[in-house]
């Protein structure tokens, strides 16, 4: 399987989970969780879209006004702008694999301007480990979602 066909089964696991759950828990942060359904899946989808930019620099965001909620360190908790509806995460997480894929296929072995490490242990030096990266990073998350799915149950 190709990376960005790992891509697509990533995110088709994320929509799967997501489908499991329940809109009316998606702002719920259960005692031991640091962030919430809504705020995971924006995590997801804002992650992907500044990992491509720093991929390929040429690369425009889709919803950069979502980054203040999602990158990392942000927190439901603080939010001082209205986050978007699940209709608008689903919608754009639906979308943004292929639109991604188109961006990075011819890419994928071009060496970024600048390595990306994560801490002292990683190092990505090229295109293709960004979008392994990417799929990690997206069945992280995916795994938080279902455990929160399982938290917030009545």
């Amino acid at each position: 399987m190709t990376i960005l066909n790992q891509l697509n089964f990533a995110r088709i696991y994320t929509l799967g989970k997501i489908n499991q759950s329940n809109e009316a828990t998606w702002d719920v942060k259960p005692n031991g969780f640091n962030n919430t359904i809504r705020w995971n899946i924006g995590h997801i989808f804002a992650t992907m879209e500044s990992l491509t930019k720093r991929a390929i620099p040429s690369y425009e965001i889709v919803h950069s006004e979502w980054a203040s909620l999602f990158v990392p360190g942000t927190n439901p908790d603080s939010w001082e702008a209205e986050p978007p509806t699940m209709e608008e995460l689903i919608s754009a997480l639906e979308k943004q694999p292929e639109r991604i894929k188109v961006v990075l296929e011819n890419n994928l072995q071009n060496p970024l301007s600048e390595p990306m490490a994560i801490g002292k242990m990683y190092q990505m030096d090229t295109v293709e480990a960004i979008v392994q990266f990417m799929v990690w990073h997206e069945g992280i998350h995916a795994g938080i979602i279902h455990a929160l799915n399982r938290a917030t149950q009545e």
